[in-house]
């Protein structure tokens, strides 16, 4: 490659390799509880610890939501896959080596759709295998001085690894495809996809090569990314380091990379080993994977709406625009709660605005999901049926909201209970707006001035008099007769 170019005569060629932890009880070969945070090396058995004469046991469930994933994503799911043994050594790979699957995966050539409208280019994002295995344990540098301990409760955790052909173009189409794929997942039931606790890691592989040209360069590949940010910031951070080699006549080194998050740089971690390093050969404990036709059948069967096929759906059955639709597609348990709404009130689209808005507000003040907040669908609809048909102003729902939210109660109790159903009443209303305008004479003179844009003005005081129980519609027209004979 030329080191003559300048830097921006350089493209960056990126493919990811993504683990995605399963949604199972158990873990991949032994009947071991899968469980996040549970005391250190409480989780384990002779199997995943790896001693002699222990024989491990495929999971069926585990295999079961990989071949969903597998379908999701345009795979061909081979009838006939084989585990075989990695090899290699590493203080938390109890066994010496993992089960995985190497040249005969569960699923290859698969594919998923990115918009154009992401802003980094559409198109299709080839995926060039899907594969199960085991994971390894945890190497713990933080919990005593100058040691590591070792943590082995997620030694054998069932993932499914996902690998892309080197088709995405920049850091932001490597996140954006990221976030397109964790969603997809979620979608499914495959994973939780929970960054943090370890669920969905990514490894990078990036190189650079001349724009327009179709040649792969030297890659390396980048580790340790715990975020959508730290995978894009590690990306550009990378592909700009290989363009300043390049520029400046270095070499780049076929090695990985560990990215530290808090100096925002990426340092060499060791030489990238080559496939014959791990020294494949078929797991002899394990015979070969045999999915019957049924087995796909069954997983295609339970293939939900996609989120972008549930984007497309609700914009044309419930008028929605398209920012509406994504908002309430976000995940799967969103869209099935305002589907549930929607489908009881007259107007589809106050039932988004109302859930959009209002209820992911409380949602998110209390930092939980839409489906923990105890509201039933069917009760904030009738919620939304008394705000439609005039009994509540809309501040007045806001504030019956919460209290069923908090109480539990439906809309109708928490209006007795705490007295907050609108008032239309001309002699209260008559009598909040002569206080209101005793307490504002300056406001009033001006009005009469010809001010008339101070009405916004008296309509907030009664209504922050009247503690949002006024009607708003009669209480303008009372406040214009009140400030008629002023005037």
């Amino acid at each position: 490659m030329s080191a003559s170019k300048k830097p921006s005569e350089y493209e960056p060629v990126i493919g990811l390799e993504i683990h995605v932890q399963l949604k199972t009880c158990s873990k991949m070969f032994c009947g071991c509880r899968v469980e996040f945070g549970a005391p250190p090396n409480t989780r384990v058995c002779p199997v995943c610890l790896g001693l002699p004469g222990a024989l491990p046991v495929v999971n069926e469930q585990a295999i079961e939501l990989a071949v969903l994933a597998a379908l999701a994503l345009n795979c061909e799911v081979h009838q006939r896959s084989v585990f075989a043994r990695k090899n290699y050594f590493y203080p938390d790979l109890p066994k010496g080596y993992q089960i995985t699957q190497y040249d005969r995966p569960l699923a290859a050539d698969g594919w998923m759709g990115m918009p154009e409208e992401e802003g980094q280019g559409g198109g299709r994002i080839r995926i060039r295998r899907l594969h199960v295995e085991e994971d390894s344990g945890k190497s713990l540098h933080d919990r005593f001085p100058g040691e590591t301990a070792i943590d082995l409760n997620r030694a054998g955790v069932p993932l499914a690894e996902i690998v892309t052909e080197p088709d995405l173009k920049s850091p932001a189409q490597a996140r954006a495809f990221l976030g397109r794929l964790r969603q997809t997942l979620e979608y499914l039931g495959v994973s939780d996809c929970n960054m943090e606790e370890g669920s969905l890691r990514v490894d990078a592989n990036v190189s650079v090569r001349p724009a327009g040209s179709d040649e792969l360069a030297t890659k390396t590949e980048v580790k340790n990314m715990n975020s959508f940010s730290q995978l894009e910031r590690a990306l550009e951070y990378e592909a700009a380091r290989h363009v300043a080699d390049l520029v400046s006549g270095r070499s780049i080194e076929h090695q990985t990379m560990l990215w530290d998050p808090v100096r925002n740089e990426a340092r060499p971690m060791r030489g990238k080993e080559e496939v014959h390093d791990y020294r494949y050969f078929p797991e002899p404990d394990i015979p070969t994977l045999d999915l019957s036709r049924k087995a796909s059948s069954r997983a295609a069967e339970r293939l939900p709406e996609l989120p972008w096929e549930k984007v497309q759906r609700f914009a044309v059955q419930y008028g929605l625009s398209a920012y509406d639709a994504e908002v309430l597609s976000a995940t799967r348990e969103l869209a099935d709660y305002f589907e549930a709404v929607a489908q009881n009130v007259s107007d589809p689209k106050r039932a988004s605005n109302w859930v959009m808005v209002e209820v992911l507000a409380v949602a998110n003040e209390l930092g939980v999901s839409v489906a923990k907040l105890g509201l039933e669908a069917e009760r904030l609809a009738e919620l939304i049926g008394l705000v439609s048909a005039g009994t509540l102003s809309h501040g007045l729902g806001k504030r019956v909201l919460r209290g069923m939210v908090r109480s539990g109660k439906s809309a109708d109790e928490v209006m007795e209970q705490d007295d907050l159903r609108k008032v239309s009443d001309g002699a209260q209303l008559e009598d909040w707006v002569a206080g209101t305008l005793a307490e504002n004479p300056r406001e009033v003179e001006r009005y009469c001035g010809g001010e008339e844009k101070l009405l916004a003005f008296f309509i907030g005081q009664v209504m922050r008099k009247s503690q949002g129980k006024a009607d708003p519609d009669r209480l303008r027209e009372v406040l214009k007769e009140a400030l008629g004979a002023a005037n």
